[in-house]
């Protein structure tokens, strides 16, 4: 999630944490299942379709269908990260409206006869790519984590003695561009080099890449675009119901715990403990894309804390903590909710990093001794002709294709690593000049830190799907604002040093899977690179306008409105705990925190020795996140609600037609999302110009009630 896909990948998402491993089986079946069968080649069909060039697959009508499509992205992507922080792979939903979106100019254009170059798959790649990377911006930029945590209205909720100058900095527009700029560009050559190894040589499987690769060949089939149209059809449709339902809900919002979105569901206890269903419609929409564990996982972690252990630890309010704090202090109730949340998330990171990097050597290893036993096979036997090949040559009919053009437009080693030397050289200049406490050696340090971890995440994700760009962040927090101390400035220069190591990993991961995607669909790994180029310069901009929109026409980040941005207070106690250690804690917080520590790590310890020795009845699946259940540790359970209503619509979908569901969920998820998220522009618009809803819908206790009407008369 946190775009992994959680807060990830892909991330996508990329959601930057989510359960893929079922979806990257499946896509491993399916990979199987294609090689292994020559008679149904997906190049065989497009045979006699040109490939263009990679000057020619980046269009203008591609590029200005690119930025419409980022627009919308970024609004929904900013929405979900101001409100909850679960952001859902967007990548099948880019594909598909930049389909739609061309073919429907270019079949214009050719009824006319002024089509001068067709519409292709590889035209089709290069839309997605772009949208991906400019709405992925929208989640690394940091405008709803590290950079909103080092505002005054986030160090506000803390102590004072945190709220130091040194230690909060004031968002501005122009700082906040000109630092995404210095550092977004730099993962996309610390990669490059790498690219024929991960995916020609090792063949990494990169689930998303594929599966998207797979939709966009579809499309280009008379029955897949038939489909398409059915789909984009049905996406419009819940588009317009879901903008008319925010439209409708807007009208009785005048005023705090107004509207639906408070509607007491199970009563008014249940109301006050965060259980209830908001008639969000584009939570909804996120649980019928989740996995049913992720969904299952958010609404066990919201029944553990809200449910249980916020209301016992509050009967010891007095003697665990102050009883005149504020609810919004570390110091209270909020310090148990936001640390014992980061506890968990450390672990399940810590967790991740590790067992990614044991995989990652332990596939290496392998690899190397599989190089080494074909040399050795060669030099005994001189060649081999039983049909025993090495990883490099082509089995098939599609793969001797895919790798003629995936070779063709060389991106020269020596380019991509002077552009990281240069980029690096720029970054370590200005960095420190927009955030002081950070000195040139600090960011040198994580620069010459960045390849390696950038290479970790990437071949990690190319076996599960899972980018751990966030994880490696919050590490970086820890490190950096330990290594620079409170007194210097420690708590920013910890959070943008986050923003440093998160840019140039998350960026890295998503750049081979879209060298995966352009290897399965005949794209110019160069048009790729560009791409995913233009894309990130997009998203430096459009990013940042959005969020600046929402800053200035909401109260961003505080606990029970709209957009209560849960990451900016989780990171900002983070970069606390690197600077003062325990003690920000309150009474008993270190011992719970320790114990949700290890128990994220046991938990994703028992899941993957499940799933390695329990084949029979796939147990490890019904296991749920450590990652998914801290998130409500600080929300609340109404959005659990909302994504598991939306896996029950789904579940039932599949039992009664499960090819229409398959077919059509993502379309009507990708409706539900968009139409609501697009709302927030109007209201937003509505919001700065004074104008305020004209009607409050508020539920208030019988005795209450009785307490209002005797005031009133």
């Amino acid at each position: 999630m946190e775009r992994n896909r959680g807060e990830s990948s892909s991330r996508r998402a990329r959601f930057e944490e989510e359960e893929s491993e079922e979806r990257n089986n499946n896509s491993n079946e399916f990979d199987d299942q294609r090689e292994n069968n020559v008679l149904s080649s997906v190049e065989e069909a497009f045979t006699n379709t040109e490939v263009p060039s990679w000057n020619n697959q980046i269009t203008y009508r591609a590029m200005v269908t690119a930025f419409v499509l980022s627009v919308l992205f970024n609004f929904v992507v900013c929405k979900l990260n101001l409100t909850t922080g679960v952001i859902p792979s967007l990548n099948i939903t880019a594909g598909l409206l930049g389909f739609v979106v061309v073919k429907a100019y270019t079949t214009l254009l050719q009824k006319f006869r002024l089509l001068k170059q067709p519409f292709t798959r590889q035209e089709n790649t290069v839309i997605q790519t772009c949208v991906v990377a400019s709405s992925g911006i929208a989640f690394s930029s940091g405008t709803a984590s590290y950079l909103l945590a080092m505002s005054k209205s986030i160090a506000a909720q803390g102590d004072e003695g945190n709220s130091t100058p040194n230690n909060v900095k004031n968002l501005s527009l122009g700082w906040m561009i000109g630092f995404l700029f210095v550092v977004s560009f730099i993962g996309l050559f610390s990669i490059v080099p790498l690219r024929k190894v991960m995916i020609m040589k090792y063949k990494l499987t990169y689930p998303s890449g594929t599966a998207t690769a797979y939709l966009i060949n579809s499309f280009h089939t008379p029955k897949g675009a038939k489909l398409a149209k059915k789909q984009v059809w049905v996406l419009f449709k819940l588009f317009g119901c879901s903008f008319a339902s925010a439209f409708f809900q807007w009208f009785f919002s005048a005023g705090d715990g107004c509207g639906f979105s408070n509607f007491p569901t199970f009563g008014l206890q249940a109301y006050a403990q965060r259980f209830y269903f908001d008639f969000s419609l584009t939570y909804v929409g996120v649980g019928l894309i989740c996995p049913y564990m992720v969904n299952a996982s958010l609404l066990i972690g919201a029944i553990i804390s809200w449910g249980i252990m916020w209301p016992l630890i509050e009967l010891n309010k007095g003697i665990w903590y102050r009883s005149d704090l504020s609810p919004t202090s570390l110091h209270g109730i909020q310090g148990y909710r936001v640390f014992i949340a980061i506890a968990m998330m450390l672990g399940d990171g810590i967790f991740h990093i590790c067992y990614m990097l044991y995989k990652t050597i332990n596939s290496l290893t392998k690899q190397y001794q599989h190089s080494k036993k074909k040399e050795d096979e060669d030099h005994h036997h001189h060649q081999q002709v039983d049909g025993e090949i090495t990883n490099l040559s082509p089995e098939n009919y599609d793969e001797q294709r895919r790798n003629e053009y995936f070779l063709r437009d060389e991106i020269p080693t020596w380019q991509a690593f002077l552009g990281y030397d240069i980029l690096a050289f720029i970054s370590i200049l200005a960095v420190p000049l927009i955030f002081p406490q950070l000195k040139w050696y600090h960011v040198l340090m994580a620069y010459i830190i960045a390849p390696l971890l950038a290479f970790c995440n990437a071949y990690a994700c190319g076996l599960t799907d899972w980018s751990l760009a966030s994880n490696y962040g919050k590490l970086a927090i820890i490190v950096f604002s330990a290594w620079i101390g409170l007194e210097n400035g420690g708590v920013v220069a910890g959070l943008a040093s986050c923003g440093v190591m998160m840019s140039i990993v998350s960026t890295a991961s998503d750049l081979m899977q879209d060298f995966k995607t352009g290897y399965l669909t005949l794209a110019s790994p160069r048009s790729m690179f560009f791409s995913q180029a233009l894309g990130t310069a997009m998203g430096c901009i459009i990013s940042p306008l959005i969020f600046w929109f929402f800053y200035k026409a909401y109260d961003i980040g505080q606990p029970g409105s709209s957009y209560p941005a849960p990451y900016g207070v989780m990171y900002r106690g983070i970069a606390l705990i690197g600077v003062e250690g325990i003690s920000s804690f309150p009474k008993h917080c270190l011992e719970l925190c320790i114990g949700f520590f290890f128990l994220a790590i046991a938990i994703n310890a028992i899941r993957e020795l499940l799933q390695r020795f329990e084949t029979k009845y796939g147990a490890y699946r019904v296991v749920p996140s450590p990652m998914c259940m801290a998130i409500p540790f600080f929300l609340g359970g109404y959005f659990a609600i909302d994504m598991c209503l939306g896996s029950l619509i789904v579940f039932v979908w599949r039992r009664l037609n499960k090819r229409k569901a398959e077919n059509f969920a993502p379309s009507v998820a990708a409706g539900l999302i968009c139409g609501e998220s697009l709302w927030g522009l109007p209201a937003a618009i509505l919001a700065l110009a004074g104008i305020k809803p004209p009607i409050c819908m508020k539920f208030l206790s019988a005795s209450v009630n009785s307490k209002v009407d005797a005031f009133l008369g």
